[in-house]
């Protein structure tokens, strides 16, 4: 018979029953005579023989507890073996050999190996069920390490203990990329180029959506800066340029911004900026995905939608099948990013969220209603600059050098030349043609090409025409050359355009890149409170770029 089972996972009629044999056997066991006639009695009340009532009463003085009585289940004890020795050995060699290995041999083939092996040494073949239980009894922890390696192990068996939880908004702020299960197509000739990267950041206490940048360029610090920036700053003029009305209120400074450990999020501006404003960077642990669960989940929801969508990748071989994403793509990479924003704040803000039983919305807006102003940048601006990635360069007589290329605004004159202190020069890889020179006093100035005739370019346009010369073999670099290479590229791009589609990628990432962006000089906005919609005169407009041809 098999072991008595714990009173929680005995069933309700069982359990009644050995209640109602606790009640008749307790009595009885307490006297150390029994008279037949109570004997009797007990046989009666309880419908069971005279034998097996002295089986009850033997479990019940060995273990006085009303579990000892539930009933149990005949045949053999469980663990009991049928096997014999050669067998048992056979099947645990073979489980040894050919199972716990990194091969992942199935079982249907582990025991056809069994069986053959059975077959030599003329003995039954053992069954399937046999097999089962004998790799059932095997450790997780090893099972997984010997067929999928000791990693794997660690990070699916390993006691899960430490969790975030926040209380208040911007508490905690999580952020992660992705690339997008979805191809786009380009603006021009609406062929397909590439799959996007996405990053996200979310409010851990109320699971809203801080903000998002989606780019055609893989991760860097600028993705970090970007999305940082949408976070942070107010959305309403942002969300009716899209002609979006609904509601996205969440802005202000995160408290601690939680992320991996990627080489982006150990960028040198990232965390200069977020000492400047008092954001604390925490970081998980190493190979501890569980850490970031709330933004995985949430990338999880995002590409969940986005499965739904023509060109879609999906999320694996098996379910996108036959289905042909590229020549399906029609979204591009503006349209998804309209899509993306509706999706956000129309659905997403709106659903009831599986973990808080309420809307992502409602929760904010409780969390916010009466609360202390939420945090902003003075200078709205300004804090666009003090993310982006940065190089500290002497200011010569001819102006400031920077990836070989001169820059000049005669804003430099009272240091051009003077000076022999190294100052700070932002610069957004996106668009080279603008740098921002931090002067002493902390205040950023715009500094542009000091040949106001060359194109903007974006910084891996730039690099890709230095390679392309020195793969001519031009050691010295002349400034205009570079530039006539990159617009020589761009010629070779718009003829191939229709050809290739690594073209096509990389003649929407320099339309891409080369998007306005305002350069004007940084003005103060006063800080604004929670929940208050910003005057025009407060609302952080998009950089313009001026172009020369």
């Amino acid at each position: 018979m098999s072991a008595t089972r714990h009173p929680l996972q005995a069933k309700a009629e069982p359990w009644q029953s050995a209640v109602q044999r606790e009640m008749v056997v307790r009595p009885l066991a307490q006297k150390p005579d029994l008279c037949p006639e109570e004997m009797k009695a007990a046989c009666a009340k309880l419908g069971v023989s005279k034998a097996f009532l002295y089986r009850l009463l033997s479990r019940y003085r060995n273990d006085p507890r009303t579990s000892a009585l539930l009933p149990r289940k005949r045949g053999r004890p469980v663990g009991t073996s049928q096997l014999n020795a050669n067998a048992e050995a056979i099947v645990d060699c073979g489980i040894e050999r050919w199972y716990l290995t990194r091969q992942k041999l199935s079982i249907s083939k582990l025991e056809r190996m069994i069986g053959i092996e059975a077959s030599k040494a003329g003995i039954p073949k053992p069954s399937r069920k046999a097999i089962e239980r004998r790799i059932a009894r095997i450790g997780a922890r090893r099972l997984v390490g010997a067929r999928e390696g000791h990693e794997a192990a660690r990070v699916k068996t390993q006691p899960v203990i430490g969790q975030f939880l926040a209380t208040r908004p911007l508490e905690i702020v999580q952020v992660d990329h992705t690339r997008v299960d979805v191809f786009v197509v380009d603006e021009e000739h609406r062929l397909p180029i590439q799959r996007p990267w996405l990053t996200l950041m979310i409010d851990v206490a109320s699971r809203m959506v801080m903000g998002y940048y989606l780019t055609l360029e893989a991760p860097s610090s600028t993705s970090v800066a970007l999305t940082l920036q949408h976070a942070v700053l107010p959305k309403e003029q942002w969300l009716a340029d899209l002609g979006i009305t609904a509601p996205w209120p969440v802005h202000g400074l995160p408290e601690t911004l939680h992320m991996d450990n990627g080489k982006e999020f150990h960028a040198k501006a990232l965390r200069r900026g977020a000492d400047e404003y008092g954001i604390h960077l925490q970081y998980r642990p190493v190979k501890t995905p569980h850490y970031g669960g709330h933004i995985e989940r949430l990338i999880g929801t995002m590409m969940g939608e986005v499965h739904l969508l023509p060109g879609t990748t999906f999320s694996n071989i098996a379910q996108r099948g036959s289905y042909d994403s590229e020549r399906h793509a029609t979204m591009t990479l503006r349209e998804l990013n309209h899509w993306l924003a509706i999706q956000v704040v129309g659905q997403y803000h709106q659903a009831i969220h599986r973990t808080l039983g309420r809307p992502p919305l409602a929760v904010w807006n409780e969390l916010t209603a009466g609360s202390a102003a939420l945090r902003l940048p003075e200078d709205q601006k300004r804090f666009y600059c003090d993310f982006l990635p940065y190089a500290e360069r002497r200011i010569g007589r001819d102006g400031i050098h920077l990836f070989n290329i001169r820059y000049w605004d005669n804003v430099l004159s009272c240091w051009s030349g003077r000076s022999r202190d190294d100052f700070v020069v932002r610069y957004d890889p996106r668009n080279l043609s603008t740098v921002f020179v931090q002067s002493p006093e902390g205040e950023f100035w715009p500094v542009r090409y000091a040949n106001l005739g060359m194109p903007p370019v974006a910084l891996w346009e730039w690099k890709a025409a230095r390679k392309r010369l020195r793969e001519q073999g031009r050691r010295e670099y002349d400034e205009r050359v570079v530039f006539d290479t990159v617009e020589s590229k761009r010629l070779l791009l718009e003829e191939a355009v229709l050809k290739t589609k690594t073209a096509r990628r990389q003649h929407q990432r320099v339309a891409e890149a080369l998007r306005p962006v305002d350069t004007k000089l940084p003005s103060r906005v006063q800080q604004t409170r929670v929940l208050t919609v910003p005057t025009k005169e407060e609302t952080f407009e998009p950089y313009e770029i001026e172009e020369w041809s």
